[in-house]
Order: structure tokens, then sequence, then C-alpha cells
């Protein structure tokens, strides 16, 4: 623990917001690997930016290449993997960014901590539950992980090591079966949301 430090206050968020025009929060994906978490968070980023919204993905796997390279896929290593996100995430929405979080994010306690930490500093956080079958997920298995999973290569794989369970969102503000719904249908259900909500306007408000 850092001792012998003291925060620095700056702008308040309200300010940076209202200088920005627009709004700053994170939009949390969370879902089986092969789930589409990352293609519908690529897409909405896009949508965002092309209509005049500051927005940043933040992957699941790209993360791993910088920031967090120190960390394995051991449940303690999990924990810090998204403790950092939800540091990481909230500094985003706190500059008046809309941040786009795409990651497994297995365990309802540590979701639960990210959302807590926007909602201390008063900031928007929207839980978006990607949802797919498992049978489904692996028979897409892009990246051939079920597959390693299952021969054993792979420990601790979410959803089929019994180290490694999913724990389901009980109550996400955005429920999408990628099953079911296109890309296209899924960055709509998440832009509804928040226009619903009266988050943002499109095309977006000068």
């Amino acid at each position: 623990m850092a001792t012998n430090i003291t925060w620095h206050a700056g702008l308040t968020h309200a300010e940076r917001s209202a200088l920005a025009r627009q709004p700053g929060l994170t939009i949390w994906l969370t879902g089986l690997s092969a789930s589409g978490k990352s293609t519908i968070a690529t897409a909405l980023e896009q949508h965002l930016l092309h209509n005049g919204y500051t927005a940043y993905r933040l992957d699941g796997d790209n993360i791993r290449f910088g920031l967090n390279k120190d960390l394995g896929f051991s449940p303690t290593d999990r924990v810090e993997n998204i403790r950092r996100i939800g540091e990481v995430a909230k500094l985003f929405a706190d500059s008046a960014a809309i941040a786009i979080t795409s990651f497994i994010s297995p365990y309802k306690a540590d979701r639960d901590l990210a959302r807590g930490l926007h909602d201390k500093d008063g900031l928007l956080f929207v839980e978006v539950h990607v949802d797919v079958p498992l049978d489904v997920a692996e028979e897409r298995d892009p990246k051939g992980l079920y597959k390693k999973a299952r021969e054993g290569i792979i420990k601790d794989f979410t959803g089929i090591s019994e180290s490694a369970p999913y724990e389901r969102p009980e109550n996400p503000e955005v429920y999408i079966d990628t099953s079911k719904s296109s890309v296209e249908e899924g960055v709509a259900k998440i832009v509804d949301y928040l226009v619903g909500k009266g988050v943002l306007t499109f095309p977006k408000a000068s």
C-alpha cells in the first residue's frame, strides 16, 4: 500500500462533461469466450465515434499485451485483472469519455467491485451480458481455446473447468443473446438503452 500520498483535485467530472459536451460512462460487456463481446464492443465504439462521441474500447486480450501482461489466468490473477480494468475504465469515464470494456469477467464480486468504483464517484456503469449457449460458443471457437480446454491443454478455462465457473449477471442493464441477435442488433440494444435513459442523443447534441 502506498503511503504519504495526497489526492490532488482538478476539474470536476461535471465540468469535464460540460466542456466535452458528452457524459462519461463505462459500458461493461461480460460473457463467455466467443460470445461476441469484442465484436460488439468494436462495432459500438465505431458507431459512437462516427456520431461524434469520444469512446475507447478496452479489450480483454489487448490489455494483456501491456498493462496486464504480468497476469496469468489463475483465480487470483483474474481478480486483479478485473480490478485494474475497473480502475482504468473509471478514469476514462471520469475524463468524460465512454469506456467500452469487453472482458469475460466471470466473477460477480469483481463486476460488483467495478460498478462500486463508478458508483462511489457518481459515474454511470452499464453492465451488458453478452450471452451465448456453451455449445454455440464451442462451435464458434475462433481461437481454438475450447478445444484446448477440452483436451486439458488449457487449465482454468471459464465455462469448461470446474475451477473456473462463469457467474451469470443477475440484473444486467442490457442482455444480448448473440445466438439470436446480429452484431448490429446488439449495438442497437445498447444504444437504445442509453438513449432511453437520456444519456445519449443521436446525432450528438452540440
